[in-house]
């Protein structure tokens, strides 16, 4: 696993598998950003069987296929949207070609599991919807600050235990390390990439929503800006929005492309949830000049103070209980309407964002 390089970061967790060999069957399709591999991880992992790869780029797609020798390299898309033994289609293409890709997928008669950001536009959107509404198939997504984070999961069971009474706030923190000679031509381009607020800001709009339990809510103010990055004009290294949901809870979040090199992490990434009865503290992926491990929990509430270290100790649940969701049509790991609303809710964000440098100038 890659701690340095936020773009191919893949944690691998204990295998905890939900069905037998051959009973769930999955493809990886679109290779364009190295998070296939953290889903791959994640859906194998809970027993999962990967039977094709395909990519426009065959490099690619061999690539991969060295990763995981059980998996054959497919001839064209078509050749594994035919296949009737696969259940699921995992992608991770450019981020405005996500949405087209899982229309094609659900049409033929599969579920689909994309990276985040699931869109670029509110068109796409909505596309995505009525053709959920259509066919029964899932659109899921890969938010994997929280699915794949064991102090984010743990937080989410401390909360659902009562240890901190009703959330009230949830404040997200999400600098990267931005890479930028390891990125390619399409990250830099905003139609492509849909912005920095669309992007590494839906991780945080999800799990706002989940935290404090929200079913939807709405974006009061939101801010981007190009602070240090000339050479790329179109890039949004700075982000930050406020938000308001349904049940009164309130969050602020910050993400940015201003990681330190000397930082041993891809990004400092915390989040600060403030209930009735305490206050939870996450350290994502380094706990700064202590501990260079991850999955730090800190938890203060009417008994007391507490830390917890919880790193290879919690799993990720959300794999097996996708693969279960998909073959009962449940929704149990994430309902369908929570992974479009935290999609919107970053897209309105984006929508409507003062440019601070622009208006600065």
């Amino acid at each position: 696993m890659q701690k340095n390089d936020g773009m191919n970061y893949a944690p691998k967790g204990k295998p905890n598998p939900v069905v037998h060999p051959g009973e769930f069957v999955i493809a990886a399709v679109a290779l364009d950003h190295g998070h296939i591999y953290g889903m791959v991880n994640g859906l194998i992992e809970a027993g999962a069987t990967l039977k094709w790869v395909y990519d426009r780029d065959r490099a690619k797609a061999e690539a991969f296929a060295r990763n995981y020798p059980q998996v054959t390299v497919a001839a064209s898309e078509e050749e594994v949207l035919a296949d009737p033994q696969v259940h699921l289609v995992a992608g991770a293409a450019v981020t405005s070609e996500r949405c087209a890709l899982g229309l094609r997928v659900m049409d033929a008669g599969k579920d689909y599991f994309t990276d985040k950001a699931p869109f670029t536009t509110l068109k796409q959107l909505e596309s995505a919807r009525a053709k959920v509404r259509e066919t029964g198939r899932k659109y899921m997504v890969y938010y994997s600050e929280r699915l794949h984070v064991e102090s984010a999961v743990y937080a989410g069971q401390l909360i659902e235990q009562g240890a901190i009474g009703r959330v009230l706030q949830v404040t997200g923190f999400g600098p990267h390390r931005l890479n930028a000679p390891s990125r390619p031509e399409w990250f830099f381009q905003k139609q492509h990439y849909g912005g920095i607020l669309c992007d590494i800001g839906s991780h945080q709009v999800e799990q706002f929503l989940f935290y404090a339990g929200c079913k939807q809510a709405e974006v009061l103010h939101s801010k981007v800006a190009n602070y240090n990055n000339p050479d790329h004009p179109e890039l949004e290294d700075f982000g930050d929005a406020t938000l308001l949901g349904d049940n009164g809870a309130t969050q602020y979040f910050r993400v940015d492309w201003f990681t330190p090199d000397g930082l041993g992490s891809w990004g400092d990434g915390r989040t600060i949830i403030l209930g009735t009865e305490g206050y939870i503290e996450l350290r994502k992926y380094i706990d700064i000049a202590h501990d260079r491990t991850g999955n730090h929990v800190y938890l203060v509430n009417q008994e007391g103070e507490y830390h917890f270290l919880v790193d290879g100790q919690v799993g990720y649940p959300f794999f097996g209980e996708l693969i279960l969701d998909c073959l009962n049509r449940t929704e149990l790991a994430m309902t369908q309407e929570h992974a479009f609303m935290a999609a919107e809710l970053c897209l309105k964000a984006q929508e409507m964002a003062m440019d601070v440098t622009r208006s600065g100038s």
